[in-house]
């Protein structure tokens, strides 16, 4: 069995996707990691997964978002039809990303983990950073090239 960091480069190696990978220190933090890369804070794509509840919606959304900008969980649950939004557990979070907090890449590789990006994530910068399923390893993309393959629902969701 693939490994998300096995499955994230297999996709951007068969889309033929614009991206450098890095190995680094292992660290999950916006403004360590940013430094490390040599990107800017805004440039990391932060992913958060979320459980989403309300009006006979129970789904989880991997809601993407720059690093530099904080969620607005209200808005998370509004994106896929539901009323309130939290932090899924860390049990959650590895059994639908197989990554811990701090390593999630942008990209769901599970069919239950809908996936919600702000649209801020492709107006600043033409390359996003963001850890590749692991902290020690990460990725800085084409922004066009993860629109292109990305494949999700684009919505504001920052505060």
């Amino acid at each position: 069995m693939m490994t998300t960091h096995e499955k994230l480069l297999a996709l951007l190696e068969r889309h033929q996707a614009r991206y450098q990978l890095m190995s680094h220190e292992p660290t999950g933090k916006c403004e360590a990691v940013a430094a490390i890369r040599g990107t800017e804070i805004g440039q990391g794509a932060k992913a958060l997964v979320c459980h989403v509840k309300g009006n006979g919606v129970k789904q989880h959304v991997l809601a993407v978002l720059p690093a530099d900008q904080q969620a607005d969980l209200a808005r998370v649950a509004e994106a896929v039809g539901g009323r309130r939004a939290s932090l899924a557990s860390p049990a959650e979070v590895d059994a639908l990303t197989g990554c811990v907090f701090g390593a999630i890449p942008p990209f769901s590789f599970h069919p239950d983990l809908r996936l919600v990006v702000d649209p801020l994530l492709f107006e600043r910068f033409s390359e996003i950073a963001f850890n590749a399923g692991r902290l020690d390893r990460s990725v800085i993309l084409n922004t066009e090239d993860y629109r292109r393959l990305c494949n999700a629902n684009v919505v504001k969701i920052i505060q």
